[in-house]
């Protein structure tokens, strides 16, 4: 008896793995929605280098923008006040083994420029007040690195991903953006109860 016990217990454990790899493996390195958002690492105004990964575990605005773009900077006026309102909300993360939702607290922008002047790009953060610390560039405009990552052609471009990497949409702006975040907030509150 004991041991078709443990015969089921060992057969459930090797189809429950069958099960996840084949979840893992469906899931790809790209720039389309539904696809893991690939890895960016850039150096910021400090000089540090910030890894778009190690925001894992927060909702993230993947923001590809420069100070001499006139749009990127009216836009900017949006991200703040989307910024500051959801900064601190709660958003679904993932299922834990008991079916149970966690959740992450959080959103965060991850900011890079097409700059080439490092000036120009410290004052426009400065004066369009972006107050998140996740701003990254390599200086090189239009050659820039990140921007061929995600295959950018024109700004203000943008991804957002969910708290595993997951692209969830793409140039969502102003009150898209906002009710694009507001429907993740509330899926949590839902999914909760």
């Amino acid at each position: 008896m004991m041991k078709k016990i443990i015969g089921y217990v060992y057969l459930s454990l090797i189809l429950f793995g069958c099960v996840i790899n084949k979840e893992k493996k469906e899931l790809k390195i790209g720039t389309n929605v539904g696809e893991i958002a690939p890895e960016l690492a850039y150096t910021s105004i400090s000089g540090d280098t910030i890894s778009l990964y190690s925001l894992r575990g927060s909702v993230v605005l993947i923001d590809f923008w420069a100070s001499w773009c006139r749009p990127c900077r009216w836009e900017n006026r949006n991200l703040v006040k989307t910024y500051n309102t959801f900064k601190e909300k709660d958003f679904p993360k993932r299922v834990n083994w008991y079916g149970k939702l966690k959740t992450t607290k959080g959103f965060k922008i991850y900011s890079v420029s097409l700059d080439q002047n490092k000036v120009g790009w410290e004052r426009a953060i400065e004066q369009d007040k972006l107050n998140w610390p996740w701003h990254v560039s390599d200086l090189k405009g239009w050659r820039s690195a990140p921007a061929k990552t995600y295959n950018v052609s024109s700004i203000p471009t943008n991804y957002l991903i969910d708290a595993k990497g997951i692209i969830l949409g793409k140039n969502l702006r102003g009150k898209a953006l906002d009710k694009a975040l507001e429907e993740l907030s509330e899926k949590n509150k839902t999914e909760e109860k």
